[in-house]
């Protein structure tokens, strides 16, 4: 049987303030909207840029953590799987594709300093402005590891 290979690597800004939520069963959910940016020449040699969109989803205590920390305008690395889901609403079919995300690296002014409370440099990054984004991760009290399987849609709290 082959294995597939599902993996996502985004680097880009946070669009607004994480949002934290916990499912009907108390698991903590980060829902994070993310934006990148691709500079690109069009057929008359036009420069242009387009902006992506991307919604993120951290599980379990790293969600908690994470949640203090990031704020909107933040640059960070992001790397985890996508995830798609549907729902039913007024009679019509949706779908909704997430990035459910593993790992979270700061870039840009964030990577420039130490990491935020509640997170440590792992030591595995270059020298800080070496233009390599610094690694941080959970502490101590964080956890890791694959996030849980997605709830129901009606075990979500929005």
């Amino acid at each position: 049987m082959n294995e597939g290979l599902n993996k996502v690597i985004l680097m880009g800004n946070l669009g607004s303030d994480p949002e934290l939520r916990y499912t009907g069963n108390g698991t903590p959910v980060l829902q994070l909207r993310m934006a990148t940016n691709e500079s690109f020449v069009d057929k008359n040699k036009e420069p242009k840029e387009r902006t992506e969109w991307h919604n993120i989803v951290f599980w379990g205590p790293r969600a908690e953590a994470l949640a203090k920390v990031l704020t909107k305008g933040d640059g960070v690395l992001i790397e985890g799987g996508l995830r798609t889901s549907s729902y039913e609403k007024d009679g019509i079919r949706r779908y909704r594709t997430e990035v459910i995300a593993r790992d979270l690296r700061f870039t840009g002014r964030r990577a420039l300093g130490q990491p935020p409370p509640g997170l440590e440099d792992d030591g595995e990054a270059t020298q800080p402005g070496a233009g390599v984004p610094t690694t941080a991760r959970l502490g101590k009290n964080g956890a890791r590891g694959r996030p849980p399987e997605v709830p129901a849609l009606d075990e979500l709290p929005y």
